[in-house]
């Protein structure tokens, strides 16, 4: 089933929208925080985002920038400002398609469906991890926190991607050591100790300290 994100401070429209869409059989969110759009769309993990250009805070322009730091989910922006200095600047921010409001509701799913065809027909999900703002992209192996990119080595990344997987509970060395070994990297204790050490630093001057605790005799956890 698609998931589709509404980002639009309407709430009536935002609720028509909804409902329309999940008669067609998508699993549909819409975002009531418009403070934390970034870490609403990562958790959703959206496979497309109907994002309203005027919104709270900040316009559409905006987090349709920030989302495309981290994802390549399609977008269609919706708004009543159709003129063609919205239409260009939507384009270049990273949008798929403009709909003018007020718009039909059959149009407007008959081009995301288009557009989810075009977008996945050839390619899987893309899937995103975030807690607490730190935000794990597995379809390129990319994290960042605060719009900032954090560079870390393949092991550092799956050790976070695992802890990440299943923040706030105890993850054993055995296990972290086991999903090392996923790739053939043969990595032991003294190893995952080495990784965890450097992964730590690297949070920390990103802004996370602390984030992993560990848990004396046992492993790892992220905390919540």
């Amino acid at each position: 089933m698609y998931k589709i994100l509404i980002i639009e401070d309407d709430m009536t429209i935002a609720g028509t929208l909804a409902s329309h869409l999940t008669r067609w059989g998508y699993e549909v969110k819409y975002v009531e925080d418009f403070k934390n759009i970034l870490e609403e769309t990562a958790a959703c993990s959206p496979h497309l985002i109907l994002l309203d250009i005027m919104l709270p805070f900040f316009n559409g322009f905006h987090w349709c920038q920030r989302i495309r730091e981290f994802s390549k989910v399609p977008i269609i922006f919706l708004s009543s400002a159709s003129d063609n200095m919205n239409i260009v600047m939507a384009m270049n921010m990273g949008g798929d398609d403009f709909v003018e409001k007020p718009f039909d509701l059959n149009v407007l799913t008959a081009k995301v469906q288009a557009l989810l065809r075009r977008s996945y027909s050839f390619q899987g999900n893309i899937n995103v991890i975030e807690h607490k703002g730190l935000i794990l992209n597995m379809s390129d192996a990319s994290v960042l926190y605060e719009g900032a990119r954090i560079d870390l080595t393949k092991n550092e990344y799956k050790i976070l991607q695992c802890l990440m997987e299943r923040a706030g509970k105890i993850v054993s060395r055995e296990d972290i050591i086991t999903k090392l070994w996923e790739d053939d990297s043969f990595i032991d204790d003294n190893t995952l100790t080495v990784n965890m050490t450097r992964l730590r630093k690297k949070l920390d001057k990103a802004g996370l300290p602390d984030i992993i605790l560990t848990k004396k005799g046992i492993g790892y956890m992220i905390k919540e």
